[in-house]
């Protein structure tokens, strides 16, 4: 399989992973029926989670917006026949994506989000250097 490809499934089971954190606790929660299955309402305040159990559900929110850019580009590139463009660059990529899932989960301290903006940046770069080269 292309590293393009492996990079897409890694991104993949990393969102899967996030989402998994913290919806494994609030479902424990509920099971034992310490908090009612509502206690989260969409948009307004509700039971409040630990502060690891919410950096990790905007981390799979981050990673959640971010998928479609990355998904069209590796799709771009499926169709046009050219991911062996995108292969080189494709596990730097995904290495960014889980730093900056990483660092997420450790701090939202002013330096840990310093470096996941950077982290996340370096990601920007290297999508629109591979757009560059699939229209080029």
């Amino acid at each position: 399989m292309q590293s393009s490809l492996c990079m897409l499934l890694g991104y993949a089971a990393l969102t899967l992973l996030l989402v998994f954190i913290y919806v494994g606790y609030r479902v424990g929660l509920v099971l034992s029926m310490k908090v009612a299955a509502n206690a989260w309402p969409r948009g307004a305040a509700g039971h409040p989670d630990p502060a690891f159990i919410t950096r990790a559900q905007h981390a799979h929110l981050n990673c959640v917006e971010n998928l479609p850019v990355v998904v069209t580009v590796v799709a771009v590139a499926f169709a046009l026949g050219k991911l062996e463009l995108l292969n080189p660059l494709a596990g730097v990529f995904l290495g960014l994506r889980m730093g900056q899932s990483l660092v997420h989960l450790i701090s939202t301290s002013a330096a840990m989000v310093f470096i996941r903006a950077n982290l996340f940046l370096a990601q920007l770069a290297i999508l629109v250097y591979w757009i560059f080269l699939l229209v080029r």
